[in-house]
């Protein structure tokens, strides 16, 4: 079988976790370099859609997830200033019966936590905090990877995994920082026992507006209701890409909005505001012996609520193709190169995963572009324009085009050969 034994995963976020679990699970030597002294995750909620929550049930996290995510039972579009409700899809046992595998809405640090654990107990002593990557060199059969301390790590992979602002995504493919989309993200969670009742229903809701909107959803077993307003905005005035505001200034943002939403900002804890980062895509994300994956690859907008989906197929389809194409595929598949045949193997396996996943990431990013001017639509400033928008862009029957390619989509089973 495969002839990779060791990887070195730069960046200890949910990408580069759910790789070294998944590697781990198959055997595989993974030491994980975090540039962090501190680990944890910021950010609130996460949707895990079937597409994503599969990967999670493969690595065994399954139980654990259902202990502390919730499993909303139906999404919701509210308009901005009325608050008129239209259907946009059941969840909860509808989601598992069309697509096999659940909804879940979870806290980033969780899932984060989660992840953590599993891959201690798997691999203890293998995640290195305060290292960072300068930089990852292929050297015939290996990739050497020297810290900015002067360590040297050896393996047969290395995956950088250091999201949207990813130092090796800059230096090997010359790319300059993350500029900024001109959208920034109001974010909070909310204590549901704060909330009248009418707010603490099992629902996600997408309000849409002109110039905005605004999503919520229940979180940790229905406890939190997590709270995210975009808006747009023409520059980023921040000293950094996150800061904590307060509630004066999110009232400001969303002026007009129901009165429902201005409760929430109300009983919100700290609101923080977050600028939404973009990157031109790229073309491939391998070089040599080093893979891109997650945001340092294929940075999206979160208008899909994909983002963290991406990066757990990545993760466990990039594992699948390190272990389970073999010497030989790799040697049919890989350019020519003076290395040995396990070499070629290991660069062939890179290079099928990076054409695997291109073509559907590429389409979820754009996907997700396309869903800033849907649910910020002119139309929508006046509801006698509005409710005829809403009900043609979230027809049924448009709604199961634009999603349930994503949600179908699964990775645990997806063959390996390229398609013709």
């Amino acid at each position: 079988m495969s002839s990779v034994r060791k990887v070195i995963i730069s960046g200890a976020g949910i990408a580069g976790l759910a790789s070294a679990l998944a590697l781990r699970q198959r055997g595989v030597a993974v030491t994980v370099l975090e540039q962090a002294t501190q680990l944890g995750e910021l950010g609130a909620g996460l949707q895990i859609a079937p597409n994503g929550s599969r990967v999670l049930q493969a690595l065994g996290l399954e139980a654990a997830i259902e202990a502390v995510a919730c499993e909303a039972t139906a999404k919701q579009v509210r308009l901005w200033n009325t608050g008129r409700r239209w259907p946009l899809f059941d969840l909860g046992a509808d989601a598992r019966a069309r697509f096999g595998a659940p909804y879940w809405m979870i806290h980033r640090g969780d899932l984060y936590q989660l992840l953590r654990t599993a891959f201690e107990r798997a691999a203890p002593g293998a995640l290195h905090t305060g290292v960072r990557v300068a930089r990852a060199e292929t050297l015939g059969d290996a990739v050497r990877v020297t810290a900015a301390d002067g360590r040297e790590f050896e393996a047969d992979v290395m995956v950088a995994a250091d999201g949207v602002h990813s130092a090796h995504r800059r230096s090997v493919f010359n790319e300059g920082s993350a500029h900024f989309t001109g959208l920034m993200a109001w974010r909070g969670v909310v204590p549901t026992a704060r909330l009248a009742p009418e707010l603490r229903e099992p629902v996600g809701v997408n309000w849409v507006g002109p110039g905005g909107h605004v999503i919520t959803y229940p979180l940790r077993r229905g406890e939190l209701l997590n709270v995210v307003a975009i808006v747009e905005q023409p520059e980023w005035r921040g000293e950094s890409w996150s800061d904590a505001g307060t509630h004066e200034e999110v009232h400001r943002d969303l002026p007009g909005w129901h009165p429902d939403i201005h409760r929430l900002i109300d009983a919100m804890d700290t609101p923080f505001r977050w600028a939404l980062l973009s990157r031109p895509p790229l073309a491939g994300w391998q070089d040599g012996r080093s893979v891109l994956i997650g945001d340092a690859a294929h940075p999206t907008l979160p208008f899909l609520a994909q983002g963290a989906n991406m990066a757990l197929e990545d993760a466990l389809l990039l594992a699948r193709c390190l272990t389970e194409l073999d010497d030989a595929d790799g040697a049919q598949t890989a350019p020519a190169a003076p290395a040995a045949p396990a070499a070629l193997a290991a660069l062939a396996a890179i290079a099928r995963f990076v054409a695997l996943r291109l073509p559907r990431t590429t389409r979820i990013v754009q996907g997700a572009a396309d869903n800033t001017n849907r649910f910020h639509n002119s139309l929508l400033a006046d509801p006698a324009t509005a409710a005829a928008y809403i009900e043609r862009e979230w027809e049924p029957t448009r709604v199961r085009q634009r999603h349930d390619w994503i949600f179908e989509h699964d990775v645990t089973r997806l063959p390996l050969d390229l398609p013709p």
